[in-house]
């Protein structure tokens, strides 16, 4: 008897077109659960669109989402992370102002309150090595802890599928380094992950399968 595993995610044609431009033109593609999946393509294939698609954030004009299964039709990222998909986009979305705690507050539930959003993040942290501060100011944080409060503020919504769209741009290579460890990590415990990335040596090592774009279509997968 042969058991067959629910894909986490699965596109089927999707399309997406601007006035000026076809981002995304019948695109498909399948991740399993704790699969590393990376989209890969320079800039203008499409990628972006076509997470921030998944993420509710861009509606297509045609094809369809299935999560665990289901189709699917997420109307913003609030649904999203409600389904456990979670975004870590390239530009942080943070406020300089205000504490560490105070950003991850303001993008979860309003039901928690700031000391259990703080204990929260202390307990993460510890849980993925992701040495962060909750009552530091975030102007105070370099680039790379930037990115930290913004994969826990991730972690913390209990995600099915992490999306993150050139997450090493701006990182050191020992940002890099910690960066691998903890998405390495979140697919040994089942979580789906999909890379945006133009970096081949990068996706040869965290990668375990790869949907390659160009001028918004699908030329290459392995």
């Amino acid at each position: 008897m042969t058991t067959t595993t629910t894909a986490r995610l699965q596109l089927k044609g999707i399309t997406k077109r601007y006035p000026s431009v076809v981002a995304n033109s019948e695109v498909s593609l399948t991740v399993m659960p704790g699969e590393t999946h990376a989209v890969l393509g320079e800039n203008g294939a499409g990628k972006s669109t076509l997470m921030k698609i998944i993420y509710g954030s861009v509606k297509p004009d045609a094809g369809s989402v299935v999560f665990n299964g289901e189709p699917v039709h997420i109307r913003n990222p609030q649904e999203a992370r409600a389904m456990g998909i979670s975004m870590v986009f390239q530009h942080f979305s943070l406020f300089d102002t205000i504490t560490v705690a105070e950003n991850v507050w303001l993008g979860l539930a309003r039901t928690l309150s700031l000391a259990e959003v703080t204990r929260s993040i202390v307990s993460k942290a510890q849980e993925y090595g992701l040495d962060i501060d909750p009552a530091r100011p975030v102007h105070t944080l370099s680039v790379g802890e930037m990115q930290r409060v913004e994969i826990i503020r991730a972690l913390l919504t209990n995600p099915q599928l992490l999306i993150l769209d050139e997450p090493t741009s701006v990182l050191t290579p020992q940002a890099v380094d910690k960066l691998f460890i903890v998405l390495k990590k979140l697919a040994s415990e089942g979580c789906s992950i999909l890379y945006i990335s133009h970096k081949l040596h990068e996706i040869r090592e965290l990668c375990t399968a790869c949907t390659v774009l160009r001028g918004g279509k699908v030329t290459g997968v392995c």
